[in-house]
């Protein structure tokens, strides 16, 4: 009987631990700090890619794909949202 209560604690803290990493890895997704990052790192190779084939202000132009690849990924939290409650 101990046996079996060992093993199912062992089970539950896995299951704790697991459950700790999908709350941290969700707080990542939506932090503040990620949609800086990937502005920053989308805006940045568009901008070099554009200077690169002569684009007129690159460094002004690349500012409208990063706005509007950083507002899909925004948008999608409320459209998941909007998907799991028809699907249920």
């Amino acid at each position: 009987m101990e046996e079996r209560i060992e093993k199912l604690e062992k089970e539950l803290e896995k299951i704790n631990q697991r459950n700790a990493r999908v709350e941290n890895d969700k707080a990542w997704e939506t932090s503040g700090l990620r949609r800086i990052l990937v502005a920053l790192f989308t805006y940045l190779p568009i901008a070099i890619y554009m200077s690169a084939i002569g684009v007129n202000n690159p460094w002004l132009n690349a500012i409208v794909p990063t706005l509007g690849f950083l507002i899909s990924t925004l948008s999608l939290p409320w459209i998941k949202k909007t998907w799991l409650e028809r699907k249920q």
